[in-house]
């Protein structure tokens, strides 16, 4: 296997991740409390990630950590959520699923990743398949839904760029990096969880290991490897990749719980994955603008350092 290869197969593995959430949610979590459920995911995971780096940011990187961490997770959480109650999971996944045309745009403006038309054409693809396994008949629309989901998938999307073009900070590893995000992002949604959903419900076992799996598996190390394969490979490789959390909600939803898959949902996956790998076939990562004094996770000089809701079938993807 290529170097690359390995790094968007380790990449994939974090919205494969994510198309778990809704398995868990429904049936580990505590109902109604999706907002509560992001802080639980986020805080935590960059708590512990801060405690294991022992490193805090320093000069611009407090704005920059504020920043990324809002768009990546601060932002994004409580507008995805917005979107899944005002529409059907299905619509508010197509809604989401534009990302990948957001972040060729931005890309090209802040990264100088000229867009070429195979990629927006794949992204094109990638969306409709995603349409095809989520979109269900006489499905209702709802214009702040449309806007919030609309944001949402800015917000990530201004995320991967933003991480891409900022890199990281000479001396200080892609685990810090991605704790210093998960706390700020944690930290947004925290006093909005608390004003629209009150006080925490009572917690049992099962809940606790459901948020256990999502700080730990679904968060913590997910976000790591996202964080890593934006600084590895090209924005739009990576932002295909995100259909392959619906697919694997789909998936999930089929086995583990009954649900159905009709051969149009089936035709809409293999359309998305194989704009997933068709989006992995652009040539290798263009020149970037990076910040001063910002390092590469894949720097050879940095490489030692490093440990080398949905609510619905939709995926919310984080």
């Amino acid at each position: 296997m290529s170097r690359k290869a390995a790094v968007v197969a380790l990449t994939a593995l974090a919205p494969i991740s994510w198309g778990s959430t809704y398995f868990v949610t429904t049936e580990f979590l505590p109902p109604d409390r999706p907002l509560f459920t992001g802080l639980m995911r986020a805080l935590p995971a960059g708590l512990l990630l801060l405690a294991l780096t022992r490193k805090l940011p320093s000069g611009a990187w407090w704005w920059k950590s504020a920043v990324l961490g809002a768009l990546n997770i601060g932002a994004f959480f409580p507008l995805l959520f917005l979107a899944a109650y005002r529409l059907p999971g299905g619509v508010a996944a197509v809604v989401g699923s534009v990302g990948p045309l957001f972040v060729v745009g931005l890309a090209a403006l802040f990264l100088a990743e000229k867009p070429t038309t195979r990629t927006l054409l794949t992204a094109v693809a990638a969306a409709f398949g995603v349409s095809l396994v989520v979109l269900k008949a006489g499905a209702a629309f709802d214009l702040v839904g449309v806007l919030a989901g609309l944001l949402s998938s800015l917000s990530m999307s201004a995320g991967v760029v933003f991480t891409k073009r900022w890199g990281r900070p000479e001396g200080v590893g892609a685990l810090a990096l991605t704790g210093w995000q998960l706390t700020a992002g944690g930290l947004v949604i925290l006093p909005i969880a608390f004003l629209v959903e009150g006080a925490p419900p009572a917690l049992t076992g099962t809940h606790l290991a459901g948020y256990a799996y999502l700080a730990l598996g679904n968060t913590a190390i997910s976000y790591f490897l996202w964080f890593r394969g934006i600084e590895r490979l090209s924005a739009s490789s990576v932002t295909l990749l995100g259909p392959l959390s619906p697919i694997t909600a789909a998936v999930i939803g089929w086995v583990a719980l009954g649900q159905a898959l009709g051969p149009v949902q089936v035709l809409g996956m293999v359309i998305a994955f194989g704009a997933t790998l068709a989006g992995q076939l652009a040539p290798a990562k263009p020149k970037r603008a990076a910040a001063a004094g910002a390092v590469p996770f894949g720097s050879p000089e940095k490489n030692g350092q490093e440990v080398s809701m949905d609510l619905e079938v939709s995926g919310v993807r984080r």
